[in-house]
């Protein structure tokens, strides 16, 4: 099965409800949306012929019509982050071979600047602002020329989206996913949340991760349900569509989640139709559960996955966390999960040595979902991808049960007197403080240690050095090899990706430059 042909489905099925909804209160029926996508299509394919196109574009209807009609033309729409900068986005659209390039107001001046650093054929605007470019034509208009027949001779081939890693350490990479690869994970959400055509979801996460695609704009298409697309994150916009279109769906990465309870607590918006709220992309602590619980939904998923694994490798039904507080879950419909020994990160790990319970190990994963590759990066793919496995690069422990914690990655892992250091587990440690709301840990450099243990904490102010390592001293859980040997103290929220992550290196080398 092809995404493709779920999606027709849902049009001939659900024809004339809601597909789509916009912040300013516009409203697209699934005929409507099946009708312009075909008309994008047709523009795209007379003008590219098989050349990919970018999408540089806030959270509407030009990037939810440029999803389907890669799907429509069978040639990938490459989303690009509407956060990313100019020279960044370039080498992106060149690595996945984009010729075209479409916009929106938010991001023209970016777009502009792409358009004299690229080598595109093609520059579309959406929106109403008055971009006087030579070259740069109306999205509307382009539509309005196009036929609105499906082409006989359309799809031309099975890739449909690329997607691109978050780049943390590095250029993000380019992944290629075929439309039967988007239609597992639709199902697969579909599944997790038992998704249905009466379901309303809010979209605030950005819609070029894989997240926000293949595990939350296309399972609710596939289900017939409505959408509606905020354009970027705002807690407060955003519990206002949640209750003012009664919605039963939110995704929200952790940071997010802080946030609107945050608001919920203090506002008090009406978001007793919420069913389920979906996380995940950084560790979920029991206290957000907890929180999230009381202020916004009973129903939280953590989930766990990487753009590698299509929309996650595994989930944790909300009566998960009654008995394993903070559990990834297990291994979700379309994988295969093993924790095994972990490996250095340049060898591959051994998918047959599989931990013990309790034991700490290497999360990889295999199936149907599992992409071709990276588009233009060899070296990491031969880390990532070997034989039939996905190598995450990250520690999980596996309890009594087969339930799964993130415990950190492969490569935050370091040696501090002879001993493996997994930062994670000192974090929690240190976060447990009352007044450190962040913590980050790595090896510094040292001749007597090898690599000592050293903090980065965010504080309220009221907390020393000497304060902090008398906590950790006598912190329960935090063997004296473990224990920070030097602290940096800030009282500036870390730097974080679009899905939560902490920029680590960045917050590194601020405090501890080379």
């Amino acid at each position: 099965m092809k995404f493709l042909t779920a999606f027709q489905r849902t049009v001939r099925v659900h024809g004339s409800d809601t597909a789509l909804i916009t912040e300013d209160g516009d409203e697209y029926t699934y005929a409507e949306f099946d009708q312009r996508s075909t008309q994008l299509t047709h523009a795209l394919t007379e003008r590219l012929d098989d050349a990919p196109c970018a999408v540089l574009a806030l959270n509407g209807v030009l990037a939810a019509e440029s999803m389907i009609a890669g799907h429509k033309r069978g040639v990938p729409t490459v989303q690009l982050s509407f956060r990313g900068k100019p020279d960044e986005l370039v080498t992106m659209a060149n690595v996945a071979d984009s010729k075209g390039l479409l916009f929106d107001d938010a991001n023209a001046e970016t777009a502009l600047k792409l358009l004299e650093k690229g080598t595109f054929e093609l520059a579309v605007h959406a929106g109403e602002r008055d971009i006087d470019v030579e070259g740069v034509e109306s999205y509307e208009d382009l539509l309005d020329s196009a036929p609105e027949n499906v082409d006989a001779d359309l799809p031309m081939g099975e890739k449909t989206s690329i997607f691109f890693t978050s780049g943390t350490t590095s250029q993000p990479k380019a992944v290629s996913f075929t439309g039967e690869q988007m239609w597992l994970g639709a199902y697969q959400g579909v599944m997790e949340h038992g998704i249905d055509q009466t379901d309303v979801a809010i979209v605030t996460t950005p819609w070029y991760h894989m997240v926000t695609s293949d595990a939350w704009l296309y399972p609710h298409w596939l289900a017939g349900a409505t959408t509606v697309l905020h354009s970027s994150f705002e807690p407060a916009e955003a519990l206002e569509l949640v209750e003012s279109h009664e919605a039963t769906g939110l995704l929200a990465v952790p940071t997010q989640l802080s946030a609107l309870n945050a608001v919920q607590e203090r506002e008090g918006y009406d978001t007793s139709s919420l069913r389920y709220i979906r996380t995940g992309g950084a560790i979920v602590s029991a206290e957000l559960v907890e929180r999230t619980k009381e202020h916004l939904a009973e129903g939280l998923y953590n989930t766990y996955g990487m753009t590698e694994g299509g929309p996650n490798l595994t989930f944790a039904h909300p009566s998960d966390q009654e008995a394993h507080p903070g559990t990834v879950g297990k291994e979700s419909f379309s994988w295969e999960v093993r924790v095994v020994e972990a490996a250095p990160v340049d060898e591959h790990p051994d998918p047959r040595a599989v931990v013990d319970a309790g034991e700490q190990g290497e999360v990889i994963a295999r199936g149907p979902g599992v992409p071709d590759g990276y588009l233009d990066n060899p070296e990491s793919e031969a880390k990532t991808f070997f034989d039939e496995w996905l190598r995450t690069r990250d520690v999980a422990q596996v309890d009594e049960d087969g339930y799964l914690y993130i415990v950190d990655r492969v490569d935050n892992m370091f040696i501090s007197g002879g001993e493996n250091v997994y930062p994670k587990e000192v974090e929690r440690a240190l976060e447990s403080h009352s007044a450190i709301s962040e913590a980050l840990v790595f090896g510094l450099d040292d001749d007597y240690w090898g690599s000592k243990v050293t903090a980065i904490v965010v504080t309220d102010g009221s907390v020393t050095e000497d304060e902090l390592d008398q906590f950790c001293k006598h912190h329960d859980s935090l063997a004296n090899y473990k224990r920070p040997r030097e602290y940096a103290i800030r009282t500036e929220s870390f730097p974080r990706t679009d899905t939560g992550t902490v920029q680590r290196g960045a917050v590194i080398s601020e405090h501890f430059p080379e």
